[in-house]
């Protein structure tokens, strides 16, 4: 691209103090009009289904090409080719770009994820790189508080094409424990002790309804899967305090919850004459 700096600067140096005050009223009358279009387009963005910050974004958008919109008008004004200061910008523009590229792929894909509203503010999310609470999200990182107290500050662009597991946003998650207990146990016993288990536990929702089901028999144990339902807000304390309980109720029942271990059985044999 072509930029004739000869043309724009000998157009510089023939202002006259005429064209210089009826470029600063243009310029004057400019601003009044950005600033009613502005106040305008606020208006018309207040909507409850509308993102606060998409709307702080998009109303910068809108001052941003409304600024170099008068800027042009007021060069043109004073008799700079409108077509070489376009020209100038372009280059510059493009030198920008290509130096902030990986910045402006987390823009885009920020501008994604507030459009799109895969997670808001305060749900607990799942990525391909990590799990957290979102804390914030901005235009170029999202915020995640992971459950051990670490902040992780994840790029947008990553964020925008990984696998997005949101577990509050249907306001239930549900509990599953993985349990074994021994052979010799009948399974009617271990089925009853884990739900007298489910229903001692606090924070578990009746609906729906608790399940015990046989999964898997294994070389040393039957395996089962105890399952039911909790409010997002109080998930882990039911789990921590389900998986407890699970345990004094195979005591009381006399279930015995096994583990990986080898029988070793030894025969009497007749001897020889």
């Amino acid at each position: 691209m072509n930029v004739d700096l000869s043309t724009l600067l000998s157009t510089l140096k023939t202002f006259t103090m005429e064209k210089l005050l009826y470029s600063l009223l243009l310029l004057c009358v400019g601003l009044v009009v950005i600033h009613i279009l502005t106040r305008i387009v606020g208006k018309l963005l207040e909507n409850p289904h509308f993102d606060p910050r998409m709307r702080k974004y998009a109303l910068s958008a809108v001052k941003f090409l409304l600024y170099v919109l008068l800027v042009l008008i007021v060069a043109d004004s004073l008799g700079i080719p409108v077509t070489s200061l376009v020209a100038l910008f372009s280059v510059f523009g493009l030198a920008i770009s290509l130096a902030v590229q990986d910045v402006l792929s987390n823009v885009a894909g920020g501008l994604v994820i507030l459009f799109s509203k895969p997670f808001q503010v305060g749900d607990y999310i799942e990525t391909d790189a990590c799990a957290g609470t979102v804390s914030s999200i901005d235009l170029i990182h999202t915020k995640l508080d992971t459950f051990n107290g670490q902040r992780v500050m994840m790029p947008n662009s990553v964020l925008a094409d990984s696998k997005i597991t949101n577990y509050t946003e249907l306001g239930t998650r549900r509990i599953d424990h993985t349990i074994t207990a021994s052979y010799d146990a009948p399974i009617p016993a271990v089925r009853a002790a884990c739900l007298k288990a489910v229903a001692m536990t606090p924070n578990i929702l009746p609906e729906p309804a608790p399940q015990v089901v046989l999964t898997d028999y294994k070389e040393s144990a039957i395996e089962y899967h105890v399952r039911c339902w909790s409010k997002v807000e109080t998930y882990w304390d039911a789990h921590a305090a389900l998986l407890e309980n699970i345990k004094g109720c195979f005591d009381e029942a006399g279930v015995e919850m096994t583990y990986n271990h080898l029988n070793v059985h030894i025969l009497d044999q007749p001897q020889e004459k």
